[in-house]
């Protein structure tokens, strides 16, 4: 993966922008769709990363990226999924998430939020 161009609200991989949330998975490229999320939204105060979601599971790291100031919450149920099924969670600022992206990252999956 690279990351040509990376702003608030936009990010641009492999000469594509996506001006949305974007899912890393084996190398494919998805919308992130957080509407399944969005029942946790007040409670958070921020759409978060849930269960509900399709989360990119098959890999051995998950990056999370949590936005350019690093708000994107990540629910609890989450990381304990993680640590059943062996992966581990990497959460940083979107920008930080990228540069471990862009380095040696074999088996390894994001969950990019490109706004606050």
């Amino acid at each position: 993966m690279k990351c040509e161009k990376l702003e608030f609200g936009s990010i641009q991989i492999d000469g594509t922008t996506y001006e949305n949330d974007v899912i890393l998975d084996r190398g494919e490229i998805r919308k992130r769709k957080k509407k399944p999320s969005r029942k946790y939204r007040e409670r958070f105060g921020h759409t978060p990363v849930s269960l509900e979601e399709k989360i990119p599971w098959s890999c051995k790291r998950l990056v999370i990226g949590t936005g350019m100031n690093g708000r994107l919450p990540v629910m609890q149920e989450v990381l304990a999924e993680a640590d059943r099924r062996g992966v581990q969670i990497v959460q940083c600022p979107t920008r930080e998430a990228v540069g471990i992206l862009e380095g040696d990252a074999p088996d390894t999956n994001a969950i990019l939020h490109v706004t606050c």
